[in-house]
C-alpha cells in the first residue's frame, strides 16, 4: 500500500496488520475496523489480561492472535507498530525486506485527525505539562482533549471524535520517542520539547539515535507551525537553531524573547509584569517551573489569557505518580514517584525534598548511570532499597557509597522501609527504572505501592 499523502487515506477492504495488543495497538484496531479495514492484532504475549483484551476485541470483528506471531501478519497492505515493539526484531525486518509499509499509531491516527494537535514531549515532566496545558485550555472554543502516551490512546481520542462528527477540538498528546519511530506525516500545530537526558538506552544504539527519534516531531512543521523548547537545554538550544517553525523559548533565567519568564521569587509575562508569586505555586521544584513555563508559552500562542493561565498555575496540585503525596503514618510520609522510570527523574525527585529519605529503587534497567545519583543524596538518603531486575546492577553502582540492601519485590521494599523509619522521614519510590519486570507499567505499580502503603496504615 503506497501511501502518498495523509489526506483521505482509504482503508476500506485492505488488511491492516497491528503488532501489539496494548494500549495504541488496540485503539489503532478499533479505529482501523471503524474505517472499513480487514484487522489483525498479532502479540507475543499471551496474558490473562490480553487473554480479556482479546475476546473484546473480537467483539468489534477484529482478528486477533496472542502468544506468537503466524505468518499472517505478512499479509498485509499496513503494519500499525505499538510504541513497545523494538525496531530490530525479526518480524519487523522480515516486514521491510516485503516492503509493508509500516507506520507506528500516532501517525495512522493523525490521518484522520481533523483538528489542531498540540504534541509535548521529554524526558521528564511530559505528565505535568500535558495536564497543566489542558486545564489552562480548558474552554468551550478549545475543547480540548488528553491523551497520547497518557490515558487514552491518539486512535480512541479520534475513533470517539468521528462516531460523534465533533469537529471543534485541539488534541494534546503526551509523546514519547517510541510513538515517534515511525512517522511519516505527522503533523503538529506546536510541539513542546521539555528537556533531553539520557533515557531509553537500552533500546537505542546511543543518545544520538534517542535525540533522533524526538525530532522527528517537527520534520513535516512548516512556518505556520511553532516550537516551544528550554533553552536550559544544551542539547535542544542546538538542535533548533535553523529550524523552519516559529520558534518560542522558555527559561529559569531573564530573557527578553520569551513569553513568560521566571527569577526567584516571581513569574512574568511577556510585558515584564509580575504574573504570579513563586510561594502560590503548589508545585515543587525547579523542574515544575520549567514545565510550568511550557505549558503557559503553548497556552498564550492557542489565545488563552493570562488570568486563566495565572488561575491554573495556582491551583494545580500535581498529577498522580509524579511525586505524588500519599500518606503519612506515624510521622513517616510516603510519596509515590513511580514515573520516574530513569536516573534523571529520580535526582529531580531527590532534590525537592530536605527531609531524611529511603529511597526505594529497581526495575528494569534503562541503560541509566545510577552513580550520577551521588552527588543528589546530600547525606539525606539514608538507606537505598532495592529490587527487580536492575538490584544487582545499582547496587554495583551505589553499594560502596550508602547503606542498601536487596529485597525481591516492591510489597517487601516498602514494609523494610516501614520498619527501618523514624519520624520525620520520608519513604520515596523514585524507582529509576521501567516497571515491566514485575508490572504492566509504571501506573500498575505506583497503584500497588499506594495500596501496600495504605494497608500498612491499617495494620
Amino acid at each position: 500500500m503506497k501511501i502518498e499523502n495523509n489526506k483521505n487515506v482509504d482503508i476500506k477492504g485492505k488488511n491492516i496488520v497491528i503488532i501489539g495488543i496494548g494500549r495504541s495497538g488496540a485503539g489503532a484496531g478499533k479505529l482501523a475496523k471503524f474505517l472499513g479495514a480487514n484487522v489483525l492484532i498479532s502479540e507475543q504475549k499471551s496474558s490473562s489480561k490480553n487473554i480479556r483484551l482479546s475476546k473484546k476485541l473480537q467483539s468489534f470483528g477484529i482478528k486477533t492472535e496472542l502468544g506468537g506471531h503466524s505468518e499472517k501478519i505478512f499479509n498485509a497492505d499496513l503494519w500499525i507498530i505499538s510504541p513497545g515493539v523494538p525496531e530490530n526484531i525479526s518480524i519487523v525486518k522480515t516486514a521491510c525486506k516485503k516492503k509493508i509499509e509500516i507506520i507506528s499509531e500516532i501517525e495512522f491516527a493523525s490521518w484522520y485527525a481533523n483538528a489542531q494537535i498540540i504534541a509535548i514531549t521529554g524526558s521528564n515532566g511530559k505528565t505535568t505539562t500535558v495536564n497543566l496545558l489542558f486545564k489552562m485550555c480548558d474552554v468551550k472554543e478549545l475543547a480540548p482533549i488528553l491523551g497520547g502516551n497518557i490515558g487514552t490512546a491518539f486512535s480512541d481520542l479520534v475513533l470517539n471524535d468521528l462516531q460523534n462528527n465533533t469537529e471543534n477540538r485541539v488534541y494534546i498528546l503526551e509523546i514519547s520517542s517510541f510513538q515517534m519511530e515511525r512517522i511519516k506525516y505527522f503533523k503538529p500545530r506546536i510541539s513542546i520539547f521539555l528537556n533531553i537526558t539520557e533515557d531509553h538506552l537500552d533500546r537505542y544504539k546511543g543518545m544520538e539515535d534517542y535525540i533522533n527519534a524526538k525530532l522527528n516531531m517537527i520534520q513535516n512543521q512548516d512556518k505556520n507551525d511553532h516550537i516551544v523548547f528550554n533553552l536550559d537545554d544544551e542539547i535542544l538550544n542546538k538542535k533548533f537553531n535553523d529550524t523552519l517553525p516559529k520558534k518560542h523559548g522558555f527559561s529559569l533565567f531573564e530573557n527578553p524573547k520569551n513569553m513568560f519568564s521566571a527569577d526567584s521569587t516571581k513569574i512574568y509575562d511577556e510585558a515584564y509584569n509580575k504574573l504570579i508569586d513563586l510561594k502560590n505555586i503548589r508545585l515543587p521544584g525547579k523542574h515544575n517551573l520549567s514545565n510550568i513555563l511550557a505549558a503557559a508559552t503553548a497556552a498564550k500562542i492557542l489565545g488563552i489569557p493570562n488570568s486563566k493561565i495565572s488561575d491554573t498555575i495556582t491551583s494545580f496540585t500535581g498529577v498522580e505518580h509524579r511525586i505524588e503525596k500519599v500518606l503519612n503514618i506515624n510521622g513517616v510520609t510516603y510519596y509515590n514517584d513511580s514515573k520516574a522510570t530513569n536516573v534523571e527523574a529520580v535526582q529531580v525527585a531527590l532534590d525537592s525534598f530536605v527531609n531524611p529519605i529511603n529511597l526505594i529503587l529497581g526495575g528494569k534497567d534503562k541503560g541509566g548511570k545510577f552513580t550520577s545519583l551521588l552527588p543528589h543524596f546530600k547525606n539525606k538518603v539514608k538507606e537505598i532499597i532495592v529490587y527487580g531486575e536492575a538490584a544487582s546492577l545499582i547496587k554495583s553502582a551505589l553499594g560502596d557509597a550508602v547503606k542498601l540492601k536487596i529485597v525481591f519485590s516492591l510489597k517487601d521494599a516498602v514494609e523494610t522501609c516501614h520498619t527501618r523509619s523514624k519520624p520525620g522521614d520520608i519513604v520515596l519510590l523514585s524507582p529509576g527504572c521501567a516497571s515491566f519486570d514485575q508490572f504492566n507499567n509504571f501506573e500498575e505499580r505506583g497503584d500497588v505501592f499506594k495500596s501496600i502503603v495504605k494497608e500498612i496504615a491499617k495494620s
